[in-house]
């Protein structure tokens, strides 16, 4: 059995839903996860924040606005009267348990409730074209197998027992629809998955049941090895090593979430990336791919502040960075870059929460200077050190830019360099001229 995610925008009509269903069609026996038709999602979050204000009558606006959506929606999508009729019946129960919201004080527990509308109005809505086309298909609900602890990370043991008795109490269908981004937590409560939405969910199930492949369909042709907003001529990268694949997730490309890549790693499952407005392309398949000696791709990560630390009490001292390090951990801000000298440590966060606490705490160590609107340059591929003269590339191609940073070596993956905003599309472009 195949995993196959489909991403909003995959699912953002009525045609690119049948799309989506020719598309599953081709792959015989699979486990489709659909996230919320793209816009639906942010407009459940607009309505919630208008409900939290009290402000009723635009909430209810918005409510009738994204209704009458998906009224036309239906209408679109299905062709005999009583599909319609049974799509309709869908919309008006989930607006009327949204409406039922509004005008009484709400919680995050309600919030998450609300949110979860997207993903059941597009499953359901995609079953009953699945249905009305007369494929051997059910719909399972998400929320009796995918599971989060308290701590918030997916209960994998739990979702595999789940899931395992879900599809065995609904053997001999060929396609089983659910929804991706939302579970339940360890109170039984509405939740979901956050980091990484419905490509998680998919990598998740997709290692609970020993998936032949987990797909994950988008509007991008597989993951580029530079960012096509700033570059030109990009082009898809056809292999990853899931190592690679995840330095490139979280150093900001956007196509898939970091989070995403481990379940399936762990399970030796393969991921391919998919674009569903060209499913004939190769796209990106990702798994433990051989060594290629070779840079693979580039990304950047936005929005980073650099912090700097000196103190000559960080001279021959033991215990400096570990002290350093709890004052992060301790105000739940992770670092993405850090490199140290004899009496200095510079480090990076995306995440300036906690910052002014932070700060107080490292001025006891000494000297503290902070960098803000920084971007952290990410060079990936197969960057083991005994493969000479990549290092050098990378530091050539930026002769002209100023670099804050430089972190070599703490993956074999990634170079990572540090620059100010203002130079990101500069040191993209010119190390896309340099490297490839």
């Amino acid at each position: 059995m195949k995993v196959m995610k489909f991403g909003g925008t995959s699912v953002g009509s009525a045609e690119r839903m049948k799309n989506v269903v020719n598309l599953v069609t081709r792959e015989g026996n699979t486990l489709v996860v659909l996230s919320a038709m793209s816009g639906t999602t942010n407009s459940l979050i607009t309505i919630t924040d208008r409900i939290k204000n009290a402000e009723t009558a635009e909430a209810l606006r918005l409510i009738n606005e994204l209704e009458n959506k998906y009224v036309n929606t239906v209408r679109e999508l299905l062709a005999k009267e009583e599909y319609i009729k049974q799509g309709l019946t869908v919309i008006s129960d989930i607006f009327g348990r949204l409406r039922e919201y509004t005008g009484v004080p709400i919680g995050l527990k309600q919030e998450k409730e609300i949110v979860a509308f997207g993903e059941k109005l597009s499953t359901r809505l995609v079953a009953l074209y699945m249905q009305e086309t007369g494929l051997n298909s059910v719909l399972l609900d998400a929320t009796e197998f995918m599971k989060i602890r308290e701590d918030g990370e997916p209960d994998s043991d739990y979702i595999k027992n789940k899931i395992t008795e879900t599809l065995a109490a609904n053997k001999g269908y060929d396609i089983y629809l659910t929804q991706g981004f939302i579970c339940r937590n360890h109170l039984g409560e509405i939740d979901n998955l956050q980091r990484g939405g419905s490509d998680y969910t998919a990598s998740l199930l997709g290692a609970a049941i020993a998936a032949e492949e987990i797909q994950i369909w988008t509007d991008i042709d597989g993951m580029h090895n530079n960012d096509p907003r700033f570059v030109e001529n990009t082009s898809p990268v056809h292999e990853l090593h899931f190592e690679e694949a995840a330095e490139l997730a979280y150093f900001g490309a956007k196509i898939l979430h970091p989070t995403c890549v481990q379940p399936a790693k762990s399970a030796n499952i393969p991921v391919r990336l998919l674009n569903t407005m060209q499913p004939d392309a190769n796209g990106t398949v990702i798994y433990n791919a051989k060594p290629t000696h070779t840079i693979k791709a580039i990304a950047a990560k936005d929005n980073i502040t650099a912090i700097k630390i000196k103190s000559s009490r960080m001279l021959l001292a033991y215990g400096f960075l570990r002290k350093v390090f709890e004052i992060f951990e301790k105000h739940h801000t992770s670092i993405d870059m850090i490199t140290t000298s004899e009496v200095g440590v510079s480090v990076t966060i995306d995440n300036e929460c906690n910052i002014d606490a932070i700060l107080s705490e490292l001025s006891e160590f000494g000297s503290v200077t902070v960098d803000r609107d920084m971007v952290i340059i990410c060079v990936v591929g197969d960057l083991e050190w005994q493969n000479r003269g990549f290092e050098a590339k990378v530091v050539d191609a930026l002769r002209d830019v100023p670099v804050r940073m430089i972190s070599y070596g703490g993956s074999n993956y990634n170079i990572s360099v540090l620059v100010k905003k203002e130079d990101k599309v500069r040191s993209l472009r010119q190390l896309s001229k340099h490297l490839f």
